[in-house]
């Protein structure tokens, strides 16, 4: 067998999908984590208004530009 081949049946296995399913979860949780801290950081009216990611990233680019121009005065 060459070498993708062996590459391909190992990762048809369940052990390797299950370990990359939780491998996987772990880093989708990690970074769920980071928006909600992110989120937390950001002032927003009402302050418990359910943002989505992208939002969250728009909004931190505003007020991160908003202290450098507040920093600069």
């Amino acid at each position: 067998l060459s070498r993708e081949e062996r590459r391909r049946r190992r990762r048809a296995t369940a052990k390797y999908r299950t370990a990359h399913a939780t491998r996987e979860r772990i880093r989708v949780e990690a970074f769920n984590v980071a928006f909600a801290e992110l989120r937390r950081l950001l002032p927003t009216l009402p302050p418990d208004k359910k943002l989505s990611k992208i939002e969250i990233l728009r909004l931190a680019i505003c007020y991160i530009s908003y202290l450098n121009r507040s920093l600069d005065v």
